[in-house]
């Protein structure tokens, strides 16, 4: 395959690369004066109709058949004349030549916008739109895209248009919901995969070919839609080698407080580890109905945590702790120190009381205090337990109730 091949009546007109092709080799072509992008199939490779009978050709030409009708069953269902599928870059052709299998779509422009994350909230919530129709019209007739990522969405455009719009391609690894390839034959990017795409690859017993429905799209929509939106993908442990992984650990993804609540709660629930819980298109679809489900919230540090009774006294105002002190006066701070030396009330003993105010203790602010413990002689331990009542719940020198 190199450029001027001519391939099935198209004639190649861009040397063949394999840049981001995975399996295939890919290049341009022209046939009857329209240009065309034109792939090769790396594999499977079809038996020769006159190859000897053996085990290895049954199983070759078994594979190949797998392989051409699951190709034709996606074109027969996803038509390029279908209502709706202007923005869906379908198969025009599919054949093989000799042993190479080859697939034919049409040549659209190729540049895509970079930074999709700059749009303004109503231009992101068009282009969420067109992509998510796009998977809806897959969806309505049970096929999974099976390999959703933005390399295979297309965000252009048009002259004249006031909006982006997002057209899908690559529908090679496509399959009927429920009816994937054998795991060492199904293809899909490890970052965006589902944690039962994960599992099904993984051969964990845990996930079947049933469970390998539309909600596989969901899930990589809702990693999408957060790159979209904020112009990287949730974090996650980086233990885990994908957010799949990280998901069927237990964790939960780490989502960007600025979005809207909302967004955070619609990508919370794409996101999940079971496929049932995932929103359906249609859920999809009716969350952007309005632009500021969109618009990023550029929080203050105070306001993105939630409201909970340890965030309270952090969010108090610098001169209001002084405010609750004031029923007790400044005296507080010392009523404080000597409650703090109360476990001890007998180590320094009632003769060296009037020692104390030397040793820069509180009490020295406190002088009248010295007179009440003078008739406690007689009863040494009595005597030290009642003038420290006394200076504490009398700290303004005011009587004690019912004392004389």
């Amino acid at each position: 395959m190199k450029k001027g091949d001519v391939i099935g009546g198209y004639r190649l007109i861009s040397e063949p690369t394999n840049a981001n092709g995975g399996k295939c080799m890919w290049a341009f072509a022209e046939k009857d004066g329209d240009q065309y992008f034109i792939k090769r199939f790396l594999e499977p490779k079809r038996p020769r109709d006159d190859a000897a009978d053996s085990p290895s050709v049954r199983i070759r030409r078994q594979l190949s058949q797998e392989f051409e009708d699951r190709h034709r069953t996606i074109m027969k269902r996803l038509r390029p004349d279908a209502r709706g599928g202007g923005n869906l870059v379908l198969a025009t052709d599919f054949f093989h030549e000799g042993s190479t299998y080859y697939k034919v779509t049409e040549r659209i422009d190729t540049s895509s916008l970079e930074k999709p994350q700059a749009l303004e909230p109503r231009h992101k919530m068009v282009l969420l739109k067109t992509l998510g129709n796009s998977l809806k019209q897959l969806h309505d007739i049970e096929i999974v895209h099976g390999d959703l990522k933005p390399l295979n969405v297309l965000v252009q455009k048009r002259d004249g248009a006031a909006f982006h719009t997002a057209k899908l391609i690559d529908f090679d690894d496509s399959y009927v919901s429920g009816s994937p390839p054998e795991p060492d034959d199904i293809a899909g990017d490890s970052v965006y995969g589902a944690p039962e795409w994960r599992r099904y690859m993984q051969r964990d017993g845990s996930a079947g070919p049933e469970h390998l429905t539309c909600a596989v799209d969901v899930f990589a929509l809702g990693l999408m839609t957060h790159v979209y939106l904020t112009g990287e993908l949730p974090h996650h442990d980086k233990r885990y080698g994908s957010p799949a992984d990280a998901v069927n650990a237990g964790e939960q993804l780490d989502l960007d407080t600025r979005l809207s609540d909302e967004m955070l709660g619609l990508l919370r629930g794409m996101t999940v580890r079971a496929p049932g819980g995932r929103p359906r298109m249609d859920g999809f679809l009716k969350a952007l109905s309005d632009p500021k489900v969109c618009a990023l919230q550029h929080r203050r540090p105070s306001t993105a945590k939630p409201k909970s009774p340890s965030a309270k006294p952090a969010s108090a105002k610098p001169g209001s702790a002084p405010d609750t002190a004031k029923p007790s006066g400044p005296r507080t701070s010392r009523i404080k120190t000597n409650l703090a030396s109360t476990p001890r009330p007998r180590t320094a003993t009632p003769p060296p009381e009037p020692t104390r105010p030397a040793t820069g203790d509180a009490k020295p602010a406190a002088p009248p205090a010295a007179p009440p413990a003078a008739p406690a002689p007689s009863a040494p331990d009595t005597a030290a337990e009642r003038p420290s009542r006394v200076r504490i719940n009398l700290g303004d020198r005011r009587p004690r109730p019912g004392s004389s």
